[in-house]
C-alpha cells in the first residue's frame, strides 16, 4: 500500500479499530532541526510502502519549545507494533538520522483511549494548537487512572466559567497503570496561554472539583506542553 501524507494535520482521535496508542518524544535542539526532521520523516515514509496493516496512522507535532517533536501513532494492537520494530523501524530511523544527526528519542509509552469530550461547536472549529497533559502517579493502579479522568470530566462539567478556546480533550490510560495522557485540541496557542494565565491552577476555575483533580492522592506530577500539528501519515489506496 502507498502512503497518504497530510501536512499540518492531526490524527482522528476517535478512529474506530484503534486498540493501542504509542506516544513518544524526539529532542532535536532547534526550530530549524524540528522542521528538517519532519521533512526527513515525510520523505522517508512517502517513498516506501506502508509498513504494517495494523498501523492505522502516524502523526508528528512540532513543540512550541523549539526542541521537541511529539509522535502519536494508532495501532490495532501490540503485535502490529512489534512487527514494525522487527522489520522496518531501524532502517527508517537510520535514514532520518542520516538527514538530521543527533536526534534523541525519549519517553515511548503505550496507551489506550479511555474518554473523549468536546466543548460547544467543536466540529465547526479548526484546532490550531495541540496541548498534551502528561500525568504521572506514584505507582500502578488502573482504577485510580480511570477515577482521576472521571474527576476531570466532573470538574469540566461543573466549571462555572470554562475558557472558550478549548475544543476537545482525549484522555489515554497508560498500559503500565501509572500515567494518563490528555491530548487536547485548542483554537490557538494564545487561547491556551490566556487560559493558563487566568485565576486558578491550570485551566480550571477555583472550584472544589478542580481542587480534587489537582490534589488527587498519589498524583506525582502533571506536565503541560504545546504543539503545532506538522504531519499525519496513513495507508493510501
Amino acid at each position: 500500500m502507498s502512503v497518504y501524507v497530510q501536512p499540518h494535520a492531526r490524527p482522528d482521535l476517535t478512529r474506530p479499530g484503534v486498540g493501542l496508542v504509542k506516544a513518544s518524544t524526539w529532542r532535536v535542539g532547534t526550530p530549524e532541526r524540528q522542521r528538517a526532521a519532519v521533512d526527513a520523516i515525510a520523505r522517508t515514509w512517502e517513498k516506501r510502502d506502508w509498513p504494517v496493516d495494523g498501523l492505522l496512522s502516524y502523526s508528528v507535532h512540532i513543540g512550541a519549545d523549539g526542541d521537541t517533536l511529539l509522535h502519536y501513532s494508532q495501532w490495532r494492537g501490540e503485535e502490529d507494533y512489534q512487527e514494525l520494530v522487527r522489520t522496518e523501524r531501524a532502517g527508517r530511523n537510520a535514514e532520518i538520522d542520516a538527514a538530521v544527526p543527533g536526534i534523541e528519542r525519549v519517553g515511548l509509552h503505550a496507551y489506550e483511549l479511555y474518554r473523549s469530550g468536546t466543548r460547544g461547536d467543536a466540529d465547526a472549529r479548526v484546532p490550531g494548537c495541540v496541548v498534551t497533559v502528561d500525568v504521572e502517579f506514584d505507582g500502578p493502579d488502573p482504577a485510580r487512572q480511570r477515577h482521576w479522568v472521571d474527576a476531570v470530566f466532573e470538574a469540566l462539567d461543573s466549571d462555572p466559567a470554562p475558557h472558550p478556546g478549548g475544543i476537545s480533550g482525549h484522555f489515554h490510560l497508560g498500559l503500565d497503570g501509572t500515567r494518563v495522557l490528555n491530548y487536547a485540541e485548542w483554537e490557538s496557542a494564545e487561547a491556551h496561554e490566556r487560559a493558563m494565565a487566568a485565576p486558578g491552577d491550570g485551566i480550571g476555575s477555583l472550584t472544589p472539583q478542580w481542587k480534587r483533580v489537582q490534589t488527587y492522592p498519589g498524583l506525582v506530577r502533571s506536565t503541560v506542553r504545546r504543539y503545532a500539528p506538522a504531519l499525519s501519515l496513513s495507508a493510501g489506496a
